[in-house]
C-alpha cells in the first residue's frame, strides 16, 4: 500500500495543478460568442464573375483553367492540352469568391479591391441569404480598398472602431467567407503595426496572426468591443494557405479611401516629387546624426512641390507637421493622407542642422506624369577610385552640372566597402559638388580619417546617397 501513496499523490497533483492552469486561461481568454452573434449579419459574401478570352495554348486547360506552376516546371511547354475546355479565343466566365461587409443602413459596402478587380457582375449575398447585385461605386489599388453599392434600406451595419489606437497584443477576430464557407470566425492577436509591405507604401498594414485564407480577403477584423479596426488584405504565405502572418487595411484608412470614392470617384492623395532611401548606420553619422532615422530625399522632381519650395537632395525629413518620421516608409503615408494643396511643417537635417522648412503638398500625379518626372535612364554602380570625366550630353541627360563616371572600383578599397561600383555617377562628396576628375583628388585629400561621409551618385537612371569611410594614416 505505501508503495501505491506517493505515485497517487504525484498524479493528484499533477491533475490538480492542471485543472488549476485551465481554470486560469479560461478566465483569461476572451469570448467572442456575443461579437459574432451581434456582426456576423452585417458580413456579406462577394462573388464576382468576369469574362476572359481563352488563350492559344497548350498550357491551358481542364475546364480552361491555366495549368498550375508545377506543371510548367517539368512539361514546359510540352504538355499536351486536354480534349476539354473552350476552344482558343473563345470567351469564357471565371469566377472568385471574397468578403465584405456594410458600413451603412442603405447598402454601402467596403470590401478589398483585388476581390473585384476586373469584374464584370458582383453578387453580394447577405447572411440571412438575400442576394444582391452590387455596382462598384470606386476602387483604389494603392490601398487595395474597393467600396460597392447595393439596393437595400434598413440593413445591418457594423460599428467602426479607431484603428489609430491599437496596441501590439490586443485580442482580435475575423469573419469572412475561406474557401467559400459562409460567415467562419476566426480569432488571434495582433503581432504588430504600422508593418510595411511591398509595394504599398501607402498603408501602414496592421499584422495578427489570426487565420486568414484565400475568400477571406475584404473581410473585418473586430476588436474586443465588436468594432471593425481593419479590413483583412493580405497573407504571408509559401504553401498558399494559411502560415501565421496576415494583414489587415486600417479602417481609419479604409474608410478615408471610401469617402473620397463616395463623393469624388476618386482618391486624391498629397505628393512631394522626392525619391528617398533609408538612413543607414554609417549615413546617418556622415550626416551629424544620432541615430538612423527618417527619410532621406536621394533626387527630386525638378518640378514637383518640393524643389519648389526648396527641399534639397541630401535632407534628411524628420518630422512632418511634428508626427516623426521613424524611417523612410513612414513618409509616403504621412504626406500621402494630406489633402493636396495643405501646408505642411518639416523638420529636417541638413549639413548638420536641423531646420524647419514649409512645403505645399501637391497633387500625386497619374502614371504618364509620375513616369516622365523620374530621372532619365543611365547605367551606374557606386563610387570609384578611378573615374573619368562625363560628356556635356550624358551631363545633360540626367540633369546635372558636374560629376564624373567611375570607371574602375580597387575591390579592397574604401569605395567598394562602401559599395560603389563602376559605372557610377559621382556627384557630390562630404556636401560638396565634384565638378570634374581633377577636383575630385583635391576633394578626397581632404576628407576625414576614420569618420564617415554622404556620397550622393547616380545609378541606373536614380540618385542615392552611400556612407563613405576612409581609414586612417
Amino acid at each position: 500500500m505505501k508503495r501505491m501513496i506517493r505515485p497517487l499523490s504525484l498524479w493528484m497533483l499533477l491533475a490538480a495543478t492542471l485543472l488549476a492552469w485551465q481554470s486560469a486561461s479560461a478566465r483569461g481568454l476572451p469570448d467572442f460568442t456575443e461579437l459574432v452573434e451581434e456582426a456576423a449579419p452585417g458580413v456579406v459574401n462577394i462573388s464576382t464573375t468576369r469574362t476572359v478570352q481563352s488563350r492559344d495554348n497548350p498550357l491551358q486547360g481542364f475546364g480552361g483553367q491555366e495549368l498550375p506552376e508545377i506543371f510548367r516546371h517539368f512539361f514546359g511547354d510540352r504538355f499536351p492540352a486536354p480534349p476539354s475546355g473552350p476552344a482558343p479565343g473563345r470567351p469564357q466566365e471565371r469566377q472568385s469568391l471574397g468578403s465584405g461587409f456594410i458600413i451603412s443602413d442603405d447598402g454601402y459596402i467596403l470590401t478589398n479591391a483585388h476581390v473585384v478587380d476586373g469584374a464584370d457582375e458582383i453578387l453580394v449575398r447577405l447572411s440571412d441569404r438575400r442576394e444582391l447585385q452590387a455596382e462598384l461605386v470606386g476602387s483604389d489599388e494603392r490601398t487595395d480598398v474597393a467600396l460597392l453599392k447595393v439596393d437595400g434600406e434598413d440593413l445591418p451595419t457594423l460599428k467602426l472602431g479607431n484603428s489609430d489606437t491599437l496596441r501590439v497584443g490586443e485580442w482580435v477576430a475575423a469573419i469572412g467567407s475561406p474557401f467559400g464557407f459562409d460567415h467562419s470566425v476566426t480569432a488571434g492577436i495582433i503581432s504588430a503595426i504600422d508593418r510595411t509591405l511591398p509595394r504599398d507604401a501607402y498603408v501602414p498594414f496592421i499584422q495578427t496572426d489570426v487565420a486568414i485564407n484565400p475568400g477571406n480577403s475584404g473581410g473585418p477584423l473586430f476588436n474586443l468591443d465588436g468594432e471593425v479596426i481593419g479590413i483583412n488584405s493580405q497573407i504571408f504565405t509559401r504553401s498558399g494557405g494559411f502560415m501565421g502572418l496576415s494583414f489587415a487595411i486600417p479602417i481609419n484608412v479604409a474608410m478615408d479611401v471610401a469617402d473620397q470614392l463616395r463623393d469624388d470617384g476618386q482618391v486624391r492623395r498629397g505628393w512631394l516629387g522626392v525619391m528617398i532611401q533609408p538612413v543607414s548606420r554609417d549615413l546617418a553619422e556622415s550626416f551629424g546624426m544620432d541615430s538612423p532615422s527618417g527619410a532621406l530625399i536621394a533626387d527630386l522632381d525638378p518640378e514637383g512641390p518640393a524643389a519648389r519650395d526648396g527641399l534639397q537632395a541630401g535632407d534628411v525629413i524628420l518630422e512632418v507637421d511634428g508626427s516623426r518620421v521613424h524611417d523612410s516608409s513612414t513618409l509616403p503615408r504621412l504626406i500621402g493622407r494630406t489633402a493636396p494643396g495643405s501646408e505642411v511643417e518639416l523638420e529636417l537635417m541638413r549639413d548638420g542642422q536641423r531646420r524647419q522648412l514649409t512645403v505645399t503638398v501637391g497633387d500625386w500625379p497619374d502614371a504618364e506624369r509620375a513616369t516622365a518626372s523620374r530621372p532619365q535612364e543611365s547605367r551606374q554602380a557606386r563610387l570609384g577610385i578611378s573615374v573619368g570625366e562625363l560628356e556635356r550630353a550624358e551631363r545633360e541627360q540626367i540633369g546635372i552640372e558636374g560629376g564624373v563616371r567611375v570607371r574602375e572600383v580597387d575591390p579592397d578599397g574604401a569605395a567598394a566597402a562602401a559599395g560603389i561600383r563602376p559605372g557610377d555617377i559621382l556627384v557630390s562628396i562630404d556636401h560638396r559638388a565634384v565638378t570634374g576628375a581633377s577636383q575630385l583628388v583635391e576633394l578626397v585629400s581632404e576628407l576625414p580619417a576614420d569618420r564617415a561621409v554622404p556620397v550622393r551618385l547616380f545609378r541606373d537612371g536614380r540618385s542615392l546617397f552611400v556612407a563613405l569611410r576612409l581609414a586612417g594614416d
